[in-house]
């Protein structure tokens, strides 16, 4: 199936890029936008929305990219933050005072406060139970000191950013990302779906041994972060409505690419948060081993930040990133996963129309 959308005439290459993505995808489809100078430059989509290839892939098809999620749930904290609501470096313990880690808010939205792994066994269903994930969690003891070392919390990230929100806001971190960041900006992009919104959803292919070898090389901890709760990766869950229209905001976030892209063009333009924030957020902490995922990375406050900008790749191959060399947003969500040379692919057609180097 040949891509629908819009490119503009420099990036005319971008779409058959695209179109052999596309084509090399088995299962479900994917999009991919692109904003660059003011303008949409790339805004694709295409292929289907289910296994059968019997519904073609709209415009408005949405699709859980993992932890392309995360930066979401990071922007309600900060949201609050640039409100004088909650402080940065305040202990996490002050909004939530049943919470064992001795974390500050920063250290949970870098990534480096230690709450990334259950030693207790838990069901599939605390997935589906915000009061029993939250307990697990209150309990939990972090893996390392608080703020002397950094890991990503693959799957309760969104919790312990989200409790924050609750108890502050009175809202879940959901509904305030409806209302007061996502709805507002006109981003189709959304942690707990609606009864209507689901009917737009595509469904996750792919999880077949090549990608489960390929999740292999990592650390120990990695295993044990994303394996309990079971079932993060397994295609009967994360296809269900019961997983759609929970809020697990570390991960099943829902959108297109177009807005995801959106969310990153925002936040540049200080539409989200202060510009000083904004700093703050794309500034990192510095190159360290990531204990959870493997490899040397650099978090900021909610984004992976690198030497070209910053953003924040997931599972299965999508991603969303702000280029601060080459001042362009650029996402691509896929429906099969796999891996990120496929994104990197597309995003290299882009920088080589603006003369940047490959990724």
């Amino acid at each position: 199936m040949e891509p629908f959308g819009t490119v503009t005439p420099p990036f005319t290459a971008v779409r058959e890029l695209f179109a052999e993505v596309l084509a090399d995808q088995p299962g479900t489809g994917a999009s991919f936008a692109v904003w660059c100078g003011g303008d949409w430059v790339v805004d694709l989509w295409g292929g289907y929305v289910d296994a059968a290839h019997a519904q073609p892939w709209q415009r408005d098809t949405l699709v859980m990219p993992y932890s392309v999620s995360k930066p979401f749930a990071a922007m309600c904290v900060l949201t609050l933050v640039d409100r004088g609501l909650v402080e940065l470096d305040a202990p996490m313990q002050r909004y939530w005072p049943a919470l064992r880690a001795a974390a500050s808010v920063r250290d949970v939205l870098s990534h480096r406060a230690g709450v990334v792994a259950l030693d207790e066994d838990a069901p599939e269903e605390a997935f589906y139970d915000w009061e029993l994930m939250c307990s697990l969690l209150a309990g939990q003891k972090p893996a390392w000191p608080p703020g002397t070392a950094q890991g990503e919390s693959a799957l309760f990230y969104g919790h312990l950013l989200g409790e924050v929100v609750r108890r502050v806001d009175g809202r879940t971190l959901g509904r305030f990302l409806r209302e007061e960041i996502c709805g507002p900006l006109g981003l189709d992009f959304h942690i707990g779906l609606s009864e209507a919104e689901l009917a737009r959803v595509a469904d996750l292919t792919g999880f077949d041994a090549e990608f489960r070898a390929s999740q292999q090389d990592r650390p120990e901890l990695y295993r044990r972060a994303i394996g309990n709760p079971p079932g993060a990766r397994d295609p009967q869950v994360v296809n269900g409505h019961r997983w759609r229209r929970a809020e697990i905001p570390a991960v099943n976030g829902h959108g297109t690419a177009r807005a995801v892209a959106g969310f990153y063009v925002a936040l540049a333009q200080g539409r989200l948060v202060a510009p000083a924030l904004v700093q703050e957020i794309s500034r990192g902490c510095g190159i360290e081993p990531d204990l959870v995922i493997g490899g040397d990375h650099d978090w900021g406050l909610g984004v992976a930040v690198d030497a070209d900008g910053y953003g924040m790749g997931g599972t299965g191959g999508s991603f969303g990133w702000w280029s601060e060399a080459g001042q362009y947003a650029a996402a691509f969500l896929t429906g099969h996963v796999g891996t990120h040379d496929r994104g990197d692919r597309l995003e290299n057609g882009v920088r080589e129309v603006l003369g940047l180097p490959p990724l």
